[in-house]
């Protein structure tokens, strides 16, 4: 798929990328040819230091079309663009940044990743610096990081994970679009408060949560997946909330395309707090999170609600409610999920039951007109891109590239 192709945002078309937690497990026998696998254990952490003013040095950032917080940082002096992963066990370089085609990357063994399993690198590095933390030595997990699995258009050089965060709380102010570490302890602003581990089986963030009659545990709480909610098959049985309606869904991870089914949950609890209207994907059986031994995953798609402190040292995380806090869960009323290359929109995935489902659109098809407006370059940012969240028994015209005109009429299905 062309790189100028990517997820429009979640508030948009409920079509978030989700970012594939690389959760740590014991590595696969290696080959001959790779008797120099530094193994997770084995790896120098380096020594990292917080600045004494780190509580003033803010991190801005963009929110990208899949919900992951983008931003700037440096390594070994060269600036580097990033997303913020509290679902990576260890930060993580694409393949095919610059840096790491100067640096010597060893292999590293295996990890899981959403779609499968993904070989991964490991390359030292001298130094890293993020707003007030800063860290010498250590190093980088490597693998390939396609720009369909961060959500934007354009690739990102680096996934930072729980091994640099953890020590630390991380505030994140999704409505000012800035983040900041800061000491463990610390509470600058009030909220509702809910646990909060690193595992020590898979070395990531996780907390619990309460969701229908059910209380899924662990459950991880990930930064770099663009999805609200997401359960294992269990999990969704467990909450005894079947009867409400489902489709279908895509997201894509490292390792490739994951198909769930979606609902829309009347109420979801994370510690203190009731949140209402939460859009939840149910994992296929043997899915990712079944996989890596949790119930399921709290994503950007949820988090962006609010004020986030999540500080694992100290057991807990704080939500303060955002604008959007109480917001209804956007739910699509035509049923394609799509992508933007240039001038036109494609089909990455039909929903299921939806008007287009039921009226013989299929993926891969594309359009370049809505309602006789062609798709203008701005598309995402554009209000044009409500079109597929419009009033339910309300008419659309699409013209596809070959030509044809048809006509949707929208529904709510789910």
């Amino acid at each position: 798929m062309p790189r100028s192709i990517y997820l429009l945002p979640l508030p948009l078309l409920l079509a978030a990328a989700m970012m594939a937690p690389l959760a740590s497990r014991s590595p696969r026998p290696a080959p001959a040819a790779e008797e120099d696998v530094v193994a997770a254990a084995a790896r120098d952490p380096g020594t990292m230091t917080l600045a004494p003013d780190a509580e003033a040095r803010w991190i801005p950032f963009q929110l990208t079309p899949g919900n992951q917080v983008r931003f700037k940082m440096t390594i070994d002096g060269q600036a580097v663009t990033a997303i913020l992963d509290t679902g990576v066990s260890f930060t993580l370089l694409a393949q095919n940044s610059s840096l790491a085609a100067k640096g010597k990357v060893r292999p590293g063994g295996h990890a899981s990743a959403i779609g499968g399993a993904v070989a991964i690198g490991w390359m030292p590095t001298r130094t890293l610096s993020l707003g007030g933390l800063s860290r010498k030595g250590g190093g980088v997990a490597v693998a390939p990081l396609p720009a369909l699995a961060t959500g934007d258009a354009t690739a990102v050089d680096l996934l930072v994970g729980r091994d640099l965060l953890a020590g630390h709380a991380l505030d994140i102010d999704y409505a000012a679009k800035r983040f900041r570490l800061i000491a463990s302890g610390r509470m600058p602003f009030t909220g509702a408060t809910a646990p909060l581990v690193v595992s020590p089986e898979r070395r990531v963030y996780e907390s619990a949560v309460g969701l229908g009659a059910a209380k899924l545990s662990p459950v991880i709480v990930d930064t770099g997946d663009g999805s609200a909610l997401t359960v294992t098959q269990a999990a969704w049985r467990a909450a005894r909330l079947t009867s409400l309606p489902t489709t279908t869904a895509i997201g894509f991870g490292l390792a490739g395309p994951s198909v769930n089914d979606l609902a829309i949950a009347p109420t979801v609890r994370l510690g203190k707090l009731t949140a209402h209207e939460v859009e939840v994907r149910i994992e296929p059986p043997q899915g990712f999170s079944e996989s890596v031994g949790v119930a399921g995953r709290i994503g950007s798609g949820f988090l962006q609600r609010y004020r986030v402190l999540l500080d694992p040292s100290a057991g807990r995380m704080i939500l303060a409610p955002g604008p959007q806090a109480d917001a209804p869960a956007p739910r699509s009323t035509v049923g394609l999920l799509l992508g933007v290359a240039s001038d036109r929109l494609r089909v990455l995935h039909v929903m299921r039951g939806g008007p287009a489902d039921k009226s013989g659109w299929r993926e891969g098809d594309t359009i370049c007109a809505i309602d006789g407006q062609p798709i203008p370059r701005d598309y995402v940012d554009s209000p044009m891109a409500r079109w597929t969240v419009g009033q339910p028994g309300t008419r659309v015209t699409l013209r596809t590239c070959d030509g044809q005109d048809r006509v949707l009429t929208r529904a709510r299905f789910y």
